[in-house]
């Protein structure tokens, strides 16, 4: 084992050969949408993003089923498993299977395999002072889909949101590997906070988030400033509360935004501060517009202690 549960990285890494590693994962969630199609393409994204957080190369995916077969017809599930596939195929992988059990409301998501190099994975335990921090994904679809249950969230916004989740973080990672990335990480459902308070404890450092530098979601803080918020906040706040501080004149709505849930999150991760720029552009030019740069890793005494500025 080269990665395993100790630093609570994205995947497990198995060393196979001098220069074949396995990268093995699993996720499921339950639905943030009504569309059965567009569910099965965000767990699908949501699973496969733990992949490419490690460096990797998807291959083969099983489904992971829950559904409630007496209250929902067969389509529904042909549906999900249709837009799951359709993630599946543009990852470069294939779907090899599953496993189904009955359950009261319908949960989707994969057991994912995929390959690396031993010498060149990724984890999310190895960022190094001087580093620049790159969020490849705007956050906030936590409140905006809780927002929308209760109707307070405009198409054009909750379509935008959409669009995110059901990107697959390929380009990115593949734009990435031309780059020293030293550490990386996929926002999800810890929020920015959380994932980022686990690259800074596992790479006993400092993490400083530059809150104007933030990548956000159209509507999103305006949601949190409404009072709407979700029921993991309070959880990813209480994670990180002994080791996060917030300087600068932030309102307390405003500061939810770093604790938000992400479904299908952008891959943060720590590369060489004097390549960031470079690492910016390519993003860009694969496609990845809302990559930003959105802060610094420093040497700390007392590491895993996070900044917000």
């Amino acid at each position: 084992m080269l990665v395993g549960f100790q630093t609570s990285d994205d995947a497990g890494v198995y060393r196979l050969t001098d220069d074949l590693a396995l990268v093995t994962t699993a996720d499921f969630i339950t639905p943030p949408v009504n569309d059965p199609y567009v569910f099965g393409q965000i767990a699908a994204a949501n699973a496969i993003g733990d992949i490419y957080a490690m460096g990797g190369r998807p291959l083969t995916c099983l489904n992971l089923v829950a559904f409630p077969s007496a209250k929902l017809p067969p389509e529904v599930l042909q549906q999900i498993v249709a837009g799951a596939l359709s993630k599946i195929t543009e990852a470069g992988a294939v779907l090899a299977g599953g496993h189904t059990i009955e359950d009261d409301e319908p949960k989707f998501g994969l057991a994912v395999n995929g390959l690396v190099h031993p010498e060149h994975y990724w984890s999310n335990s190895a960022a190094r002072p001087g580093d620049a921090l790159i969020l490849t994904k705007p956050i906030g679809s936590g409140v905006l889909f809780n927002a929308n249950i209760k109707g307070m969230v405009s198409t054009a916004a909750l379509e935008t949101c959409i669009g995110h989740l059901t990107t697959l973080n390929r380009a990115a990672c593949e734009a990435l590997k031309a780059y020293p990335v030293s550490a990386a990480t996929d926002v999800t459902g810890f929020g920015l906070a959380g994932h980022a308070y686990e690259m800074a404890r596992g790479s006993g450092v400092a993490l400083t988030i530059h809150m104007d530098q933030l990548p956000i979601m159209p509507e999103a803080l305006e949601m949190y400033r409404r009072g709407v918020t979700t029921g993991v906040n309070k959880h990813n706040r209480d994670m990180v509360r002994e080791r996060i501080v917030f300087r600068g004149d932030w309102p307390d709505w405003h500061r939810e935004i770093v604790f938000d849930p992400q479904t299908s999150g952008g891959l943060l991760v720590a590369l060489d501060s004097a390549q960031s720029e470079a690492a910016l552009d390519a993003l860009q030019q694969a496609g990845i517009t809302s990559a930003r740069r959105i802060g610094t890793v420093a040497s700390a005494e007392d590491g895993g202690r996070l900044r917000v500025v």
